[in-house]
C-alpha cells in the first residue's frame, strides 16, 4: 500500500449533475483508448511496451484512474480511505513500483500521466459541456482532474521509490550472504548459488578493504559498483568490510587512491573465492597498526605472524651475549643488527649507528669470539636476521 499522501482533491466542491456523470461515465471506454493511443504516440519508452500484458496493465489503470475521479467528481466522498480514488492510487503506486523493477525511472510515467490529463480533460469536459454543465463547474471540473493527476503522480513516484529502497535492502542482504559464504569457508557450490541468487557476476579477483563507516560511502563512490559491502566486521567496531572486485595488477594503484588519508587498510588481491585470506591480512595489518597497502608491509607482516616464535627465537640467537652486562649486550645487538643488514660494510654500519669504523671492528671482533664459526653459517645467519630485523 502506498505511504500516506497529501490529497488535494479531498475537500473539493465540485459535484457533478447525475446526467453530466452518466454520460462520461458512458464514454469511458472510448476515452481510455483515446489516453492508452495519446500515451503510445507520445512517450517512447511504452511504444512497445504496451504491445503485450503492460498494455493491458496500463488501459485497466486508466480506466480505474477515471472511474475513481467520475465517482470523486460526482460527489462520492467519505472518511473511508478507498473511497472512492483509493484504489486508483492504489493502482498508481503499483505502477510506480513495477516501473522500478523494470529498471525504468519514473520519467516515463509521469509523462504519460500528463498526457493523460490532457486527454481526460479534453474529452470528458466535452462530454460535460454537451451535458450542460455551467462555466463555474466546467473550471471546478478542471481543477479537479489536474489535482487528481497530481495524486496519481505522487502516488507512483512513492512507489517507485519505496520498491527501489525494498529491492535495494533485499539484495543487499543477498550481497552479504554472499560474503558469509566468502568468510566463513563455504563450498564453492554454495558460493556460486549464494551469488547467483543476488544476480552478482563473480570477477576474476576480489580485494578486502577495511574502512571505517564513515568513510565507506566516499571510497564506494570511487570504486567498482559490483563491490560488496558488509557493513558490520566482527570484532572490529566502527568499521566495513568492502570487497572490492578486478582491483588487482595496475587497477590497484587506483584503489589506494580511493582510499588515502581515509584510516583504510587494504588486502592483497585473491582469486575470488580465496578472498579471506585478503581479509586476514588486511585485519592482522589494521591490528599490527599498518597499512593502508599490506603489500608494502609484508616484511613486518611476515615477522610478527608468530610473536612468541620471533621472541623465543630472539632469546635462542643472542644467548652467546646472555652473561653481558645489559648495556654491553645492547650495543653489540644493535652491531650484529646492522652488521647483517649491511651485509657486513663496515663503513655503512659506522654511519648508522653513527661511530667510528674501528669501533664497528672492535664490536665485531667480540661477537665473532663470542658466537665462532656459527657467524659464518648460512643457517646462523637466517635466523639472527629474522630473529633482528
Amino acid at each position: 500500500m502506498p505511504r500516506d499522501l497529501p490529497r488535494r482533491t479531498a475537500d473539493h466542491g465540485l459535484v457533478l449533475a447525475p446526467q453530466a456523470a452518466a454520460r462520461m461515465r458512458a464514454d469511458l471506454p472510448r476515452v481510455a483508448e483515446q489516453v492508452v493511443a495519446a500515451i503510445i504516440d507520445e512517450v517512447p519508452a511504452y511504444e512497445n511496451a504496451l504491445a503485450g500484458s503492460m498494455g493491458d496493465t496500463i488501459r485497466s489503470a486508466v480506466q480505474l484512474a477515471l472511474s475513481g475521479f467520475l465517482s470523486l467528481a460526482s460527489g462520492r466522498r467519505g472518511t473511508d480511505p478507498r473511497t472512492p480514488t483509493a484504489p486508483a492510487v492504489e493502482g498508481a503506486y503499483q505502477l510506480g513500483r513495477g516501473e522500478a523493477r523494470s529498471g525504468r525511472s519514473t520519467d516515463a510515467l509521469l509523462s504519460a500521466y500528463r498526457i493523460g490529463a490532457r486527454v481526460s480533460w479534453r474529452e470528458l469536459s466535452t462530454a460535460a459541456i454537451g451535458a450542460g454543465m455551467d462555466a463555474e463547474a466546467v473550471g471546478g471540473f478542471a481543477e479537479l482532474t489536474f489535482a487528481f493527476i497530481d495524486e496519481l503522480s505522487a502516488a507512483s513516484a512513492a512507489g517507485h521509490t519505496d520498491e527501489l529502497a525494498t529491492s535495494g535492502r533485499v539484495r543487499q542482504r543477498l550481497l552479504e550472504r554472499v560474503a558469509r559464504h566468502l568468510l566463513d569457508g563455504s563450498t564453492a557450490e554454495a558460493t556460486l548459488e549464494a551469488a547467483a541468487a543476488a544476480e552478482w557476476e563473480p570477477p576474476t579477483t576480489l580485494t578486502a578493504v577495511l574502512v571505517p563507516e564513515s568513510q565507506a560511502r566516499p571510497v564506494l563512490g570511487a570504486v567498482s559498483a559490483a563491490t560488496i559491502e558488509v557493513p558490520e566486521v566482527p570484532g572490529i567496531e566502527g568499521v566495513e568490510l568492502l570487497l572490492v572486485p578486478e582491483a588487482h595488477g595496475r587497477a590497484r594503484a587506483g584503489l589506494l587512491r580511493a582510499v588515502r588519508d581515509r584510516e583504510a587498510v587494504v588486502g592483497p588481491a585473491r582469486p575470488w573465492l580465496e578472498v579471506r585470506s585478503s581479509y586476514d591480512r588486511a585485519v592482522r595489518a589494521r591490528e599490527a597498526g599498518l597499512g593502508p597497502d599490506t603489500e608494502a608491509d609484508l616484511p613486518r607482516l611476515v615477522l610478527d605472524a608468530d610473536p612468541e616464535g620471533r621472541a623465543d627465537l630472539r632469546a635462542q640467537v643472542l644467548a652467546p651475549l646472555a652473561d653481558l652486562r645489559p648495556a654491553q649486550a645492547e650495543k653489540l645487538t644493535e652491531t650484529l643488527r646492522s652488521w647483517l643488514l649491511h651485509h657486513g660494510r663496515r663503513e655503512d654500519v659506522a654511519a648508522e649507528l653513527f661511530v667510528h669504523p674501528q669501533t664497528v671492528r672492535y664490536r665485531m671482533q667480540q661477537l665473532r669470539e663470542l658466537y665462532g664459526e656459527r657467524l659464518d653459517d648460512p643457517g646462523t645467519v637466517l635466523a639472527l636476521t629474522i630473529a633482528l630485523a
